[in-house]
């Protein structure tokens, strides 16, 4: 334990000296200004997600404890993000502690067969007859281990309190979008099929998944386990959610309506805009609705929904924008009131590094839609062939494009004040130690 606890000690200071910084104060102004469709300037934001491995191997970490070890990758990653891939991502002095909870299954297992490569996975969905099968599911249960939360929460102060004050955060879910979760039950196939041989089953399908995630963030809201994801934070499929709009009076936890909300449909991305509004946007939307702020997409193109999304989902304020969308149809549909996420193409990153396609997939983007707010985002990096230089050098590159058409484009003297200590949660919020009870 002592070399434990020195191990993530010395990684906890340089994170500190990183935070410190006076860059990160310029960049949480940027970002706030941005959340508020006051841009200065495209951002740029890099996630390694499958790559992670080949950045920052688990093998590498030299604490013994299992619980240290999964502390220490953690601060690894957040170094390796600042020291090595130096997006505009903000360091902080915080160390995060999610809380410990137990989401149970729909009654009916879904057996996964990974390959042994990260790669993908295969499954046998449970419901083979929809109709006589829905009777197998049951509502997931949840449960939350507070005093586990609290034991975690109080060993991160004791090891590390002085340098990256310990806090309560994390969300229990991902998306409000329900169709992955009916295709692991169904079937891909077979739910495209549902939807004109059997379309009374499907609803009741989306229906009871739509049920089940209502329970659990009232749950989660009820038991006063939600925790601010507007603060420095990625949201959704990629962006930084600080913003000052949403946050909750000091010392609370926060309202589903003071949160980001986010949703995607990938799964269906071939069918129309018809369907898609009979059986997706319906089980959706009530769910949304609950949120502050909303974000829509992730890999699907949105251009033949986009009407239908920002119609009928209130509060929206992020649209992703795939990799194979058509950005000028969004750009125009968009129109400068909504951030234009766009997620770069990852695979001149990833399979063999094509200098010359990436600055003209970045290029093109700035040309489209750089008169409104724009995030550009590299992320669905399974691999970067054990190279991490080509992550930064991704950044490098999105950056000296963004100067090329935004010379001296920076942090000017009209940027919005920083947010101040005031706003942070104080003792006795989700962020006290001694106060997860």
């Amino acid at each position: 334990m002592p070399q434990d606890r020195e191990i993530l000690r010395d990684l906890a200071r340089r994170l500190r000296a990183l935070a410190d910084q006076p860059l990160m104060v310029q960049r949480r102004r940027l970002w706030q200004g941005h959340n508020h469709l006051r841009p200065i300037r495209p951002m740029v934001l890099c996630f390694p997600e499958g790559s992670w491995p080949e950045l920052v191997a688990e093998q590498a970490c030299l604490c013994r404890d299992p619980l240290l070890r999964r502390w220490e990758l953690t601060l690894r990653q957040r170094l390796c993000t600042h020291e090595v891939l130096r997006d505009d991502q903000v360091a902080e002095p915080y160390f995060d502690v999610p809380w410990v909870v137990e989401i149970g299954d729909y009654g009916v297992p879904i057996p996964r067969q990974q390959g042994d490569r990260r790669g993908s996975f295969i499954w046998d969905p449970p419901l083979k007859d929809l109709p006589r099968d829905l009777e197998k599911l049951r509502p997931r249960r949840f449960h939350v281990d507070r005093q586990a939360t609290r034991q975690r929460l109080e060993l991160a102060d004791d090891l590390l309190g002085d340098l990256l004050r310990p806090r309560i955060r994390g969300q229990m879910w991902w998306s409000m979008g329900l169709t992955q979760d009916a295709v692991y039950l169904v079937g891909l196939e077979q739910m495209m099929m549902l939807m004109y041989d059997d379309p009374e089953s499907l609803h009741r399908l989306m229906a009871f998944l739509h049920d089940d995630q209502k329970r659990l963030i009232d749950w989660a809201e009820g038991e006063g386990l939600l925790t601010p994801n507007n603060e420095t934070n990625g949201v959704g499929s990629g962006g930084i959610g600080l913003t000052d709009e949403l946050w909750p009076p000091a010392g609370s936890p926060p309202r589903l309506d003071q949160l980001w909300g986010f949703g995607e449909s990938q799964e269906t991305v071939g069918i129309s805009p018809s369907m898609f509004d009979e059986f997706v946007l319906p089980y959706q939307v009530p769910l949304l609705s609950r949120f502050g702020l909303n974000y829509y997409g992730c890999c699907e193109q949105l251009e033949h929904r986009i009407d239908l999304v920002l119609e009928r989902i209130p509060r929206m304020r992020r649209v992703s924008v795939a990799p194979l969308a058509n950005q000028r149809v969004l750009a125009e549909k968009l129109g400068g009131r909504y951030i234009f996420c766009r997620k770069a193409d990852p695979v001149p990153v990833c399979v063999e590094f094509n200098e010359a396609r990436i600055r003209a997939d970045v290029a093109r983007t700035l040309e489209i839609a750089a008169g409104g707010p724009l995030e550009l985002i590299l992320k669905d990096t399974h691999t970067v062939d054990h190279q991490p230089w080509r992550l930064s050098r991704w950044v490098s590159i999105a950056r000296e494009e963004i100067e090329r058409r935004f010379p001296g484009a920076q942090e000017p003297a009209e940027l919005a004040p920083a947010m101040s200590d005031s706003r942070a949660p104080t003792a006795g919020g989700p962020d006290a130690v001694a106060g997860a009870s």
